[in-house]
């Protein structure tokens, strides 16, 4: 293509150099989302090879690629057209009316026809179009989102300047009027477009094979001769080649849910909507040739140019101003503010010991002087000191307001300003860590701050910078989920009518391995293959989804990113609204900083919140001055308790892997934490460094250095090079780079770039030699580094991490109640992670209380210290609103006596008659009421009816004569005559719980079998989750099957999906079949089963695949071969053996019982005789359990012989 800025010199036009070519102005790339399929990537490669001038892209009602576009057709010297094909109405943007039924035109949306959504193409001329563009298409979505993202004429007479418009395709309000014969109308929208753009307006003409646009392209070439108006050719490229058009037909199925046996679906009749070749089009339209020879035109009038740098090449941040009102400049303020910050540290808990230290004045103080003053001068000659002010700004008003805020997370904690600052909450100096590894004066790149604030409170500090820097200038960042390897499959599967077990399984046939595509899929897997060759529609649905894989399929929101900048935003990018209302930044968050726009990281981390409300409880409850800051760092117990494994509910070490970690490694410090979080990952613990780790530390191995000049760099790790950090510490100890050139060297080696590598270790092995190192020894400790910079971890992120670690650890050692409260309370809609963390509560000693309507809260309250009452908020059909209430009045009044006394005494409005139930039935009353939970509930109308009467009465002044005068009245129970039923059996109060609450509180149906299902599964399920690797296992599971579904497969056999639940956990059973057949029954019962099947245990969460499924009381007696029974002499009654015996008598059979008696002295083995054979059922345990109030009863299985030590005959 020849130069441009020759072309304007000369006044050559695209006409003169390309004369038979042709430039697409309406195409679609994958951002038009779940619609194009045109990765741009391979467009590039297709226009390249066609020689064409230039490209436009125009996606549905966005901008989303535009600078992902941009970049490419520069790389490849193709004129970028920017534009986008927006949706509009004809009235006005802020309508909301009712759908007519208006006729649909083929492959056109319903939704898009009944609210009279028409299509209309703008192309950008120069950057004035550009950022009127942007303008445009974010009030289309900011304030004219109904069911698009809909413009008007009025914004389109607003942002005209600078813009091309074309009329579109068939959904354009010109095609679709002309089209249904209403000629009239389509007139008055070409006079209103023509008259907004002039000159710059084309009636846009397409041949694609539908009979429709046969119509309409007659009457718009008629009327644009009759007019003298602008002819332009188009193709609505929606994919890349005509073979694509079945995969782009997929596609469009994926987007509105339909499948391809749907005749009503949305859909391109024709395959004709590909990237043509100029001779292609210029055939197509040889009786208009003006319409293919105005696209060169129009690629002659745009010319948008981007300037994102300065003449130096440095990028320019779109940085707000930092507002000053003490007269200082912004380096001035951003000094006194750090130095400040920091004398302000040194009066604080971290620095206690640190200042009571003798050398502190004369040696430790001066350090963090020179560090601090450092960075200061570095920050402020990148000029980065501005961005430092914004965040400490935004971090000060979060603690000011009581939201709790992380210590800090990647390399931003290296970094001594940001300490005294108060961005982050670790001293970098007695860790070690490098400011270097997050600015480096040698690559000149903005910092980048993540900040963890309290999850439910984040929203807070994202509305704080909003009110502060504008509303225009502040928004979130989007993303784009992929339809990756799995996603791809069962999309495509579900649009082939697959049933869905096997699109799962087909699905599941993809190995687990970050990353992977579908192509290596199906080389790894010969089941893949397999199908491939043998089944025609598995080989269709394979073939479509490689060719869609990796399309984009959805918008969200970036989980933390929010952009700031010094001018409204959409002068630089267009405006996206999210699901609630947010609004996001089009670009996302590399194409955001490669334009200048500044990201600043709030992540919501619900440790914080944890710790925060644990330390309240605290407050109220035992210390009231409570800080978890100055809790002792080197407390003993904590750290055995970290090496006892019990750290469940302890932020990052609650794997089984981690704790597994935990046990061998038996952290001392804080620096032992670090590297636990460090080590615990695949290249760590399969190199061989963690068991180096464990063996030198407790001393089994002896510990080196490769030079003694790197003891003080690598005796906290015992010789191993395990962070990042490290290995730029080497490079500048031995090597004699400098720190910034040392992080440029960590990078290198990640990259590992062989020219690179070389260059580098020549570096290395002259700075050794320049310092009296031994070479050969220097050359080998370079290649250990490269080695272990592939698994080296970010010290920084390690030692802030393990800090929260830590804080959650001592709470757990020394303040379990707040601790397992709060930490519930965060989980409280998690069941399965409640039923886990409840669990660990009662073995650390704790009693799980249910909900009580005296003691309760929203959340999970602490009472006496070490019992946790569940909050009321756990119930279903109860909301905040109505469990505020009763709070409230019982804060103000006192305790409530009963369901009556609350009913007269409350809001019946807020607090109705379906909370009232649902708190009934969970038994929020039975400490206060004397009715029981089935009176309550059939005498709840009459009650409810009673004390709303009471509460008239009181309004209008009304009064008891007796209780006026001190008369004692009946009671309420005995006005209403209400007359106590039966109350519900255990069973049916469990039912009611799990219904409700999710979980069982009170008990649970299969606490009598606990001790039988332990002795007869392989593992809780909780462990069947925990398990690690990559193949299949076979496992025996014990539990309750629930939440059964059946379905019926592609072939009419029928198999189903159920959950099993034990005492811990719960795992989904899929149940294919062949076992269906066998074992359906099995499915309906709500007793106890014992299920053999496998589990693939690279699936998470893992599922089970069972092949037999049993009774477990059937089972225990095939393989039960002795029962015993455990009886404390000392707690034994008068009754207790002649109730023992009749049970014993009344569950006759064949297996051999004894008893084992025992007290504090000896213990004693009595066999009974056979008089007492017995059926080994677990309701026989059960019942013995239960009498003997102990879990009595052990099965001798498979001839597995507990120890007989100390037991006489």
């Amino acid at each position: 293509m020849a130069d441009r800025e020759d072309q304007k010199m000369t006044d050559t036009t695209l006409l003169d150099t390309h004369k038979d070519s042709f430039v697409h102005l309406h195409l679609h790339t994958q951002y038009s989302l779940l619609d194009g399929a045109i990765r741009i990537k391979d467009l590039m490669e297709r226009a390249k090879e066609l020689g064409v001038p230039a490209i436009a892209q125009t996606d549905h009602g966005n901008m989303f690629g535009a600078i992902d576009f941009y970049k490419n057709c520069k790389k490849n010297g193709i004129k970028p057209i920017l534009g986008s094909e927006i949706y509009f109405t004809p009235g006005s943007r802020f309508d909301r009316i009712a759908p007519n039924k208006r006729k649909v035109i083929s492959g056109q949306d319903e939704q898009e026809s009944r609210h009279q959504i028409h299509h209309l193409i703008l192309l950008c001329k120069n950057i004035t179009g550009y950022q009127n563009l942007c303008k445009l298409i974010s009030k289309a979505y900011l304030e004219g989102f109904y069911y698009k993202p809909r413009a008007d004429v009025e914004l389109l007479k607003e942002y005209s300047e600078g813009i091309i418009c074309t009329t579109a395709c068939l959904k354009g309000e010109v095609g679709y009027n002309f089209f249904n014969d209403q000629d009239d109308r389509a007139v008055s929208a070409i006079k209103k477009l023509s008259d907004i753009y002039g000159d710059d307006f084309y009636l846009e003409i397409q041949e694609n094979g539908i009979p429709e646009q046969a119509i309409v392209n007659k009457k718009v070439i008629s009327f644009a001769k009759e007019n003298s108006l602008n002819l332009v050719a188009t193709n609505d490229c929606h994919y890349l080649t005509k073979e694509d058009a079945a995969a782009q037909e997929v596609l469009l199925c994926i987007q509105t849910g339909k499948t391809l046996s749907d005749e009503n679906r949305m859909k391109l009749s024709t395959s004709e909507f590909y990237y043509k070749t100029p001779e292609e089009m210029r055939e197509s339209f040889k009786h208009v040739p003006e319409a293919c020879d105005n696209t060169l035109r129009i690629a002659d009038k745009c010319d948008v140019e981007f300037k994102w740098t300065d003449d130096a090449g440095n990028m320019n941040y779109l940085l707000p101003d930092f507002k000053i009102d003490t007269g200082e400049t912004t380096a001035q303020f951003f000094e006194r503010q750090s130095s400040e910050g920091l004398l302000e540290r040194f009066k604080g808990p971290h620095f206690t010991k640190l200042v009571a230290s003798e050398n502190w004045e004369s040696e430790l103080k001066p350090v963090y002087f020179d560090r601090l003053k450092l960075e200061v001068d570095m920050i402020v000659k990148m000029g980065f000191e501005g961005y430092f002010l914004i965040v400490s700004d935004f971090i000060k008003w979060a603690m000011e307001n009581k939201i709790p805020v992380g210590p800090g997370r990647g390399s931003g904690a290296g970094s001594l300003v940001a300490y005294s600052l108060n961005i982050t909450n670790i001293n970098p100096i007695p860790y070690n860590l490098l400011f270097e590894r997050f600015i480096n004066p040698e690559r000149i790149s903005m910092p980048d701050f993540d900040v963890d604030f309290c999850q439910d409170r984040r929203p807070e500090v994202i509305q704080y910078v909003i009110e502060k820097y504008g509303e225009d200038k502040v928004a979130q960042i989007i993303t784009f989920g992929k339809l990756q390897a799995k996603a791809v499959l069962r999309d495509v599967s579900r649009v082939y009518s697959l049933p869905y077990s096997e699109a799962d399984m087909l699905a599941k046939l993809v190995p687990d391995e970050l990353g992977i595509s579908l192509g290596e899929a199906i080389e790894k897997e010969p089941k893949l293959r397999e199908l491939e060759e043998k089944d025609p529609k598995i080989r269709q649905i394979l073939k479509i989804s490689l060719r869609l894989e990796g399309l984009l399929r959805h918008a969200s929101i970036h989980a933390a990113g929010v952009i700031i900048t010094d001018e409204p935003l959409v002068n630089y990018c267009p405006l996206f609204k999210g699901r609630e209302g947010e609004q996001v930044v089009q670009f996302d968050k590399d194409f955001s900083e490669e334009i200048g726009l500044v990201k600043f990281d709030f992540l919501g981390l619900k440790t914080l919140t944890v710790v925060d409300n644990a330390a309240k409880f605290i407050r109220r409850d035992e210390v009231p001055d409570f800080d978890i800051e100055a809790i002792d760092l080197e407390d003993r117990n904590v750290y055995d308790m970290i090496t006892d494994g019990n750290t469940t509910g302890v932020f990052q070490l609650e794997s089984s892997g981690m704790k597994d970690l935990c046990k061998r490694i038996g952290p001392d410090n804080i620096e032992d934490i670090t590297a636990i979080n460090a080590l615990y990952r695949p290249g760590p613990l399969g190199s061989g460094m963690v068991d180096d780790f464990i063996e030198i530390k407790h001393g089994r191995k002896k510990m080196a250095f490769p030079f003694p000049d790197l003891e003080p760099v690598l005796k906290d790790t015992y010789g191993i090079v395990v962070y990042q950090e490290q290995v730029m510490n080497i490079a500048r100890i031995v090597g004699g780079y400098s720190l910034g050139q040392a992080d440029i060297l960590r990078r290198a080696m990640g990259k590992k770039k062989k020219d690179v590598m070389d260059e580098h270790r020549e570096i290395f092995s002259n700075g050794a030699l320049e310092r009296g190192f031994d070479v050969d020894k220097a050359r080998d400790l370079f290649d250990l580094m490269a080695k272990f910079a592939e698994y080296g971890f970010n010290k920084s992120h390690a030692v802030a991490y393990a800090y929260i670690a830590y804080q959650t650890a001592f709470l757990k050692r020394y303040y379990p109640g707040p601790f397992f409260a709060s930490l519930l309370s965060t989980e409280m809609s998690n069941t399965d992670k409640v039923t886990i963390y409840i669990n660990d509560a009662k073995d650390n000693g704790l009693l799980i209380l249910p909900p009580d309507i005296n003691e309760s809260l929203w959340l999970f309250n602490v009472i006496e210290k070490i019992n946790i009452r569940f909050g009321m908020g756990a119930v279903k059909n109860v909301g905040e609103a109505a469990v505020q209430e009763i709070i409230n009045n019982r804060a103000e009044h006192g305790p409530y006596k009963g369901l009556i006394d609350l009913c007269e005494r409350i809001n019946l409005k807020m607090v109705n008659k379906r909370v009232l139930e649902s708190l009934i039935k969970v038994g929020v009353f039975d400490s206060c009421e004397k009715l029981n939970r089935r009176t309550l509930l059939e005498h709840l109308e009459l009650i409810i009816a009673y004390a709303a009467k009471r509460q008239e009465e009181k309004a209008l002044g009304q009064f008891n004569l007796f209780a006026s005068v001190g008369v004692q009245s009946s009671s309420a129970a005995d006005d209403l005559n209400i007359i106590e039923s039966a109350d519900f059996d255990e069973k049916e109060m469990l039912t009611h719980e799990k219904q409700l609450m999710g979980i069982y509180v009170s008990g649970h149906p299969l606490n009598k079998y606990g001790d039988i299902m332990k002795q007869m599964s392989s593992m809780p399920i909780t462990g069947v989750h925990q398990l690690d690797g990559h193949d299949k296992r076979d496992l025996v599971l014990t539990g309750l099957i629930t939440e059964v579904k059946k379905i019926l497969t592609k072939k009419g056999d029928k198999m189903a999906f159920a959950m099993l639940e034990d005492l811990e956990s719960k795992i989904e059973c899929i149940i294919f079949p062949r076992t269906f057949l066998e074992f359906e029954a099995m499915l309906e019962t709500d007793e106890p089963v014992i299920i053999s099947g496998n589990v693939n245990l690279a699936e998470d969460p893992k599922k089970f695949f069972p092949n037999k499924i049993q009774f477990l009381k059937d089972e225990a007696e095939e393989r039960v071969s002795a029962v015993r029974i455990q009886l404390d002499v000392e707690r034994l009654h008068e009754y207790s053996l002649p109730k023992l015996k009749q049970l014993l008598l009344s569950y006759r059979g064949s297996v051999p019982a004894h008893i084992i008696l025992e007290n504090c002295d000896a213990r004693a083995r009595l066999p009974l005789g056979e008089e007492f054979l017995v059926n080994p059922t677990p309701q026989m345990a059960a019942k013995i359990n239960e009498l003997l109030q102990d879990n009595s009863v052990k099965f001798v299985i498979d001839g597995r012989i507990e120890d007989m030590a100390g037991v006489t005959q």
